[in-house]
C-alpha cells in the first residue's frame, strides 16, 4: 500500500468548528498520480515506488525517461517523488488518489519553503540587536563570532548572515480535517512548507501524535486565575 501522494498548495483559508472556533487550515491538491516505476528490495535495495503526477498541460521528457513511461503505459508527468511502502506494491500504471486519506487521520508535508533571499542575522536567527539610542552604533550586527587566544577560529556552526529560505522542509502531524475525492482536494489544520503552487509530498505520519482529530482550541483564561 502506497503511503503518500504528490499534491500542490493551493493557499489557506479558515474553517469552524463545531463549537464555533476557527481553525486555519491549508488546502491542497492531492494528486492523482499514477505509479511510474516499482523499486524492490533485491534489485534496489529498498522498498518504494515513484509517483508521477498527473496534471493538464503535457510534460517534454528525455527519451531514457520516456522509456520508462512507456514500460509504465502511462503518459509522462513533469513532476516525479519516490514514496515508501506498507505492504504490497501496486502495479505500474496503477492510480493513487487522495481517497487513501480520511478524516481525522495525521499527515507529514514536506516541501520547499520560501526563499527569502541573503539575510542578516537578525531575522535569519532571530538575534536580538543591540541599543538603538545613547549614541549606541552596535544595532543589527552579529558581535563576537570566536576568541582571539584560544582557540583562534571561528567554530564550525557559528550562526551568521546568508542564505535564507529556499529548503527541504517538513511539517509533521498535521490533521485531516476533510478529504474531497472528486475535486482531488485534501484540507488539513496548519500551515504547510512554500507558496500556494508548490508542490508538496503527503504522506502519513511517521510518528503520530495523541491527538487523530482537529486540535482542540484553548479557551482564554479569566484574569485572577
Amino acid at each position: 500500500m502506497v503511503t503518500g501522494i504528490i499534491g500542490k498548495k493551493i493557499g489557506m483559508t479558515q474553517v469552524f468548528s463545531e463549537d464555533g472556533a476557527a481553525l486555519p487550515v491549508t488546502v491542497l491538491k492531492a494528486g492523482p498520480c499514477v505509479v511510474v516505476q516499482q523499486k524492490t528490495r533485491a534489485r534496489d535495495g529498498y522498498d518504494a515506488v515513484q509517483l508521477g503526477l498527473v496534471e493538464d498541460k503535457p510534460a517534454r521528457v528525455t527519451k531514457p525517461v520516456a522509456g520508462q513511461y512507456v514500460r509504465a503505459g502511462v503518459p509522462p508527468t513533469r513532476v516525479r517523488r519516490e514514496v515508501v511502502l506498507d505492504g504490497d506494491a501496486p502495479n505500474e500504471g496503477e492510480q493513487v488518489l487522495v481517497s487513501l486519506f480520511e478524516a481525522g487521520d495525521q499527515v507529514d508535508v514536506t516541501g520547499i519553503s520560501r526563499g527569502r533571499g541573503f539575510q542578516g542575522v537578525v531575522k535569519r536567527h532571530g538575534f536580538s540587536g543591540g541599543g538603538a539610542t545613547h549614541g549606541s552604533m552596535f544595532h543589527r550586527a552579529p558581535g563576537s563570532i570566536g576568541q582571539s587566544s584560544y582557540p583562534s577560529r571561528v567554530l564550525k556552526g557559528m550562526r551568521g548572515p546568508g542564505r535564507m529560505g529556499g529548503d527541504r522542509v517538513t511539517t509533521r502531524n498535521l490533521s485531516v480535517i476533510q478529504v474531497d475525492a472528486d475535486n482531488h482536494q485534501l484540507v488539513v489544520r496548519g500551515a504547510v512548507p512554500g507558496a500556494p503552487g508548490g508542490y508538496v509530498v503527503i504522506r502519513k505520519a511517521i510518528a503520530p501524535g495523541r491527538h487523530t482529530g482537529p486540535m482542540p482550541v484553548d479557551k482564554p483564561k479569566k484574569r485572577g486565575k
